[in-house]
């Protein structure tokens, strides 16, 4: 047994409740184990039964998820008292081991040493991971309001470039879509099957994008009013989508006035600490800040960055967002690097906000391991970047298996509790990305990456255009406009369709989005994935070069490549 890979702490990725009454607890090991037990009571049983050493039940561990490198055992125990203490027995090689907090030893010598037993110490209910229960019934669509949709009766403005006119683009461009453009295209969305609308930044700003906010108080004029915001949202409700914000609030536009401020007046500006300001020579003209003067976004001096570690700055965005919530009734917030921001911050801002809307979806956009972030009192999961790794590399790289695949897969799901797993964003593509439709060989391939999507437990979110194939490699060319005029007349409807189809799939199969998960290897076809959810619907994906025959057939849900029997490279099949 390769001692080096057994690996267990009480942390809320191998040792969580996920309801209130239950624990679960995964231990890591090698491949080498035979068996593994984990021997569990209450830390004072012993003194209820009159008896001088702690004594607990033993219970053997389910082999859960095979990793890389290791595997997972996982058990799940409801202890009577709601206190926990345990340790673990291991079997390998013919020999017994245990393993404590301190210590992995033979079975045999665990009376002779010192022993530190793990701990849950109490189920208080506040403790309990709990984002919103609605956000894995959710499907997303991503929206950047300036190249979704212009209202039918929008004022021309010369500014603005002839909608869908995307020779020589620049950064630069605007194009003039509007929030009534949206909300004029809600009953598209809720045709498609979206339940909801994730808009980047609305708010006042030089940009096409808005990510460096200069007045977060008010809608940007290019996208309306406020009153447009109100009716989208209310238009949005009624048809059953919910619509979440993006909160920039790492960093913001030159054009804030605090930040006006400080360049006119220096140290001696009340909002001179809301920055981090390192030299006097601050507000020379550079557009780079690599010189250290003051601390930016990725070094772009347009985007300095603001100190929420300052209390006056968490009130005012505190503030902020629980006027979103009160006054406009927006269901989420997705916070722009939300890895910078501090940890404070985010704890007060939640405390905030969730005391104005309970249910209310803060989502954080990190793009690698948030566990620090996901313990319960911060976000409520983040955008789900592995699992855009994992699906991409599958497709991309024809050298690796359905192995490598459930071994990747499994890695993410490892990451965080079951019912934060369930609130994280997936995705294929971003404003961020290369669209999917990009980086997939065809139309196919791409219905294959979303029936993944479609199939995963999470949340899942479609990039504005995704559901007609829309390409774009990198900015600009990923944030081309929605051809309503080719929609309209039903260019795409072949390829939406079978979009449509699966989300409508994922509406109607609470299998589909559950945790329940479980892969099937087929010698022979190293790239025919093929997993069942809930333990009765089957998926079946061809990434391979060869057709498969597909026997033991139950009722087909959803099929593309597939008939009498044969599944064609490229090809998918969904049964139940």
């Amino acid at each position: 047994m390769n001692f080096a890979a057994v690996y267990h702490r009480s942390t809320p990725d191998l040792c969580y409740s996920p309801d209130g009454e239950n624990i679960i607890v995964n231990l890591r090991t090698d491949r080498d184990i035979d068996a593994a037990y984990i021997v569990w009571e209450d830390p004072f049983i012993h003194e209820l039964h009159r008896k001088r050493e702690w004594f607990g039940k033993r219970e053997k561990m389910t082999l859960s998820r095979e990793l890389a490198f290791q595997v997972i055992y996982t058990a799940k125990v409801r202890p009577r008292y709601k206190r926990l203490m345990y340790y673990f027995e291991l079997e390998a090689d013919g020999k017994t081991y245990a393993l404590f907090e301190n210590k992995l030893c033979p079975k045999e010598e665990m009376d002779a040493v010192s022993k530190q037993f793990f701990k849950y110490a109490w189920l208080n209910p506040s403790d309990v991971i709990a984002p919103p229960a609605w956000v894995g019934d959710a499907v997303w669509y991503q929206i950047m309001p300036d190249r979704f949709c212009r209202h039918h009766d929008a004022p021309q403005n010369d500014k603005f470039r002839k909608w869908g006119d995307f020779s020589h683009p620049s950064r630069k461009d605007v194009y003039g879509g509007t929030l009534k453009g949206i909300t004029e295209r809600l009953d598209y969305l809720r045709e498609l099957g979206v339940s909801g609308i994730y808009m980047t930044p609305i708010f006042q700003s030089d940009s096409n994008h808005k990510y460096n906010t200069y007045d977060y108080t008010k809608i940007d004029e290019d996208f309306g009013t406020e009153d447009d915001l109100r009716e989208l949202i209310a238009e949005a409700h009624k048809r059953g989508i919910r619509v979440m914000l993006d909160a920039v609030f790492n960093h913001c536009g030159i054009g804030f006035a605090p930040c006006v401020d400080v360049m006119e007046k220096g140290r001696g500006s009340q909002y001179f600490d809301w920055f981090f300001i390192n030299s006097d020579d601050f507000a020379k003209n550079d557009f780079s800040t690599a010189d250290g003067r003051f601390y930016s976004f990725s070094f772009w001096a347009g985007m300095p960055k603001l100190n929420t570690n300052n209390p006056e700055v968490v009130k005012y965005f505190s503030d902020l967002c629980c006027y979103w919530a009160r006054e406009w009734d927006i269901d989420g917030i997705r916070f722009d690097v939300g890895d910078e921001i501090s940890h404070s911050f985010i704890r007060a801002l939640r405390t905030a906000v969730k005391a104005v809307k309970p249910d209310i979806y803060l989502l954080g956009e990190i793009w690698m391991d948030s566990l620090n972030w996901l313990s319960g009192d911060e976000y409520d999961a983040v955008m789900n970047y592995p699992f855009t790794g994992c699906v991409n590399d599958f497709w991309k790289n024809e050298s690796l298996t359905v192995t490598d695949f459930m071994h990747a897969m499994n890695y993410c799901h490892s990451l965080y509790p079951e019912q934060v797993n369930r609130a994280m964003l997936n995705f294929l593509d971003t404003h961020d990305t290369a669209r999917a439709a990009e980086s997939s060989k065809n139309n196919d391939v791409l219905l294959q990456k979303l029936a993944v999507l479609l199939t995963m437990t999470g949340s899942p979110c479609l990039y504005y255009g995704t559901e007609i194939a829309m390409k774009g490699l990198y900015t600009p060319y990923n944030r081309s406009c929605m051809p309503w005029k080719e929609i309209d007349r039903g260019n795409f409807s072949g390829f939406t369709e079978k979009v449509r189809q699966l989300l409508a799939l994922r509406k109607a199969l609470p299998e589909l989005r559950g945790n329940e998960l479980h892969y099937e290897i087929r010698s022979g076809y190293p790239r025919l994935l093929q997993y069942t959810k809930g333990g009765s619907v089957r998926v079946l994906i061809n990434a391979g070069q060869e057709d498969i025959r597909v026997d033991d057939l139950g009722e087909i849900l959803f099929a593309n490549g597939f008939c009498d029997g044969w599944l064609r490279r490229d090809g998918i099949v969904i049964l139940s």
